[in-house]
């Protein structure tokens, strides 16, 4: 475990009692959002420095990896591109809140990964150095009191994991826009984002 990773483990536990998730997976019922001609080769979930946050449940490197596998093939595999790429994902880092003291004690679960995406094409990495991602669980009803009260292990697990794909997508999305990953955003997107048109003031002939 690095000394950055241990110092952020610390820093998230301190403020998860208080803080609140906003990220909302459920939108897998709805059309994907345009990530240009990207279609999902091979996602690679490794876990080679997972470190456990305090006051935490136990979670093996194998659950982890297949979590988050199953969360990125739900989300990516929608995708239907002309180019494959790849998502490769490292679980750093976790905290599945273990009951407390309702509202007061309770902590949130979390999660940090690193995440590269790599053109297969060009062989090569969109992202030189990985991008850090942190996951707080989404506040619902179930979970407004400390997820270690109302779920089980699994559950917290796939939640996050679902919200860590949303993240990712996120992130993606921007990359496109910014530095035009994926061929940029489709013709169809960009003009579905643009203003629309004022119409021209009809003359007096077409007055009539």
């Amino acid at each position: 475990m690095t000394r950055s990773l241990f110092t952020r483990l610390l820093a998230l536990f301190a403020l998860l009692a208080v803080l609140g998730g906003c990220t909302n997976p459920d939108d897998l019922d709805r059309a994907p959002v345009d990530l240009g001609d990207f279609k999902l080769g091979h996602d690679v979930v490794v876990a080679p420095n997972l470190t456990k946050g305090p006051a935490s449940r136990d979670a093996s490197k194998e659950e982890w990896i297949a979590s988050m596998k199953a969360a990125i093939d739900e989300r990516f595999r929608r995708y239907d591109g002309d180019r494959f790429y790849h998502i490769a994902a490292s679980v750093e880092g976790y905290v599945l809140a273990v009951p407390g003291v309702p509202v007061v004690a309770s902590p949130k679960s979390a999660l940090i990964i690193n995440v590269t995406v790599w053109d297969d094409a060009a062989g090569k990495k969109l992202n030189e150095e990985p991008e850090q991602i942190t996951v707080v669980e989404t506040i619902s009803g179930n979970t407004i009191l400390g997820s270690g009260l109302t779920q089980s292990k699994e559950v917290q697990m796939r939640n996050l994991s679902r919200n860590a794909a949303k993240l990712i997508q996120n992130w993606m999305v921007r990359e496109m826009h910014a530095k035009k990953w994926f061929g940029g955003p489709t013709p169809k997107a960009v003009r579905a984002r643009a203003r629309p048109e004022t119409a021209p003031a009809a003359t007096p002939e077409e007055d009539g």
